[in-house]
């Protein structure tokens, strides 16, 4: 049982800081951004998708890609099929798919090209289009991956709250 606890516990701190992360990034980053210069612009985001890389931003990003699976499989041996376990399996579909994936599958590849992109030697109308071709679609993606991750974050509150 103490084991179970401490892998919701982890679970569920995890998960809400990245959650945090995601929606802090949404109301004062993203806005922020958007107020600069195109050139401005796709420096801030290669210095902050540089920045982003650490080991404090892996171990709740990839820790919540552990601990969720994790503590639904602990789950279900200690407790067996109830509510709790539904919404803890939600949970780890939602972040594998909903944050992991759209976070490996759309913003990082529009991470990598972006970091490729050299903005000290293109043509302002080059830094105008790649502006276009990276800010809307990684927006987009940033918003779904933001979406999922808060309703993660939720299924597993839910969860303990009902099981404790």
């Amino acid at each position: 049982m103490v084991v179970l606890q401490v892998s919701l516990f982890s679970a569920t701190l995890l998960t809400g800081l990245i959650a945090g992360l995601f929606y802090s990034y949404s109301c004062s980053v993203n806005p922020g951004l958007a107020k600069l210069r195109d050139n401005e612009y796709l420096k801030a985001m290669k210095s902050i998708n540089k920045a982003i890389l650490n080991r404090w931003f892996f171990l709740s990003f990839m820790g919540s890609l552990v601990a969720i699976p994790v503590a639904t499989t602990l789950y279900y041996y200690d407790t067996g099929v109830d509510a709790s376990f539904y919404l803890l399996l939600s949970a780890s579909v939602t972040y594998i798919l909903g944050v992991f994936g759209v976070t490996i599958m759309g913003n990082v590849p529009l991470n990598e090209d972006l970091d490729r992109f050299n903005i000290e030697q293109a043509a302002m109308q080059d830094i105008t289009l790649k502006r276009k071709s990276f800010e809307t679609p990684w927006n987009k993606f940033h918003f779904v991956r933001s979406i999922a991750n808060v309703a993660a974050f939720l299924f597993v509150l839910v969860a303990v709250i009902i099981k404790f």
